[in-house]
């Protein structure tokens, strides 16, 4: 269940929960960011990742993109929903959980490669992190705390669940320059936002209740909500 209130509190002041929560762990510990695409969740994991290995001066944090299990643009073409990419059938659920299971029982040291996304090319990237002696992992998605059967078997492999929310009218505009970006005219782009992005934006929402921490930007910070 997520704390509730209203307290404000720092990037640092998160990475040091999350040092707190690793110490005396056995294995890595798995911190999971879940949240609407155009959240701000690439952000903040890196932000994470970043205070936690500045203040050991050392690499032991690294971030595991949920993004880089999309099903490549052939296998969705292939079954005819590549018009609906991004919703949660359109990515390898069970790919993830599994790999998420071998970050949790490796040994630090050993290397574990991780999949990321290039919105380049639209297309996941085998091995685009590799974790080694990695002891902290940081994994943001939209579906990480989806209670359903394909995607109900991430939670148990967290640690910890954040979720990240943001008022949907920010969410309309972030996406809406991401996909303009991304080379969707602006007509295709709000398309795109309006007849799936929102919709998912909608069935994220309903599950923010499974995180442990509930957080909005704040300015430099957050709030804990």
């Amino acid at each position: 269940m997520a704390i509730r209130g209203s307290v404000e509190t720092s990037l640092a002041e998160l990475a040091a929960r999350v040092r707190r929560r690793a110490e005396g762990h056995s294995g890595r510990f798995l911190l999971g960011i879940a949240g609407p695409p155009g959240a701000g969740k690439s952000t903040l994991a890196r932000g994470i990742r970043d205070e936690l290995n500045l203040a050991a001066g050392a690499a032991i944090a690294d971030v595991a993109p949920m993004d880089g299990f999309h099903l490549t643009n052939t296998q969705l073409r292939a079954a005819g929903i590549l018009d609906r990419k991004g919703e949660p059938e359109t990515f390898d659920a069970a790919g993830y959980v599994a790999l998420l299971r071998t970050l949790r029982d490796t040994t630090p040291g050993a290397p574990v490669p991780w999949p990321t996304y290039d919105r380049d090319i639209h297309e996941p990237v085998p091995g685009g992190v590799v974790f080694d002696h990695h002891t902290i992992v940081i994994t943001e998605g939209n579906y990480l705390l989806l209670d359903d059967p394909a995607w109900a078997a991430v939670r148990p492999q967290l640690d910890e669940a954040w979720y990240l929310d943001v008022p949907r009218p920010i969410i309309e505009q972030r996406l809406l320059r991401r996909h303009i970006r991304g080379g969707r005219t602006p007509e295709a782009a709000r398309s795109k936002v309006t007849h799936s992005d929102l919709r998912n934006a909608v069935l994220v929402e309903s599950t923010r209740t499974r995180a442990d921490l509930v957080l909005r930007k704040a300015g430099r910070g957050y709030r804990i909500d």
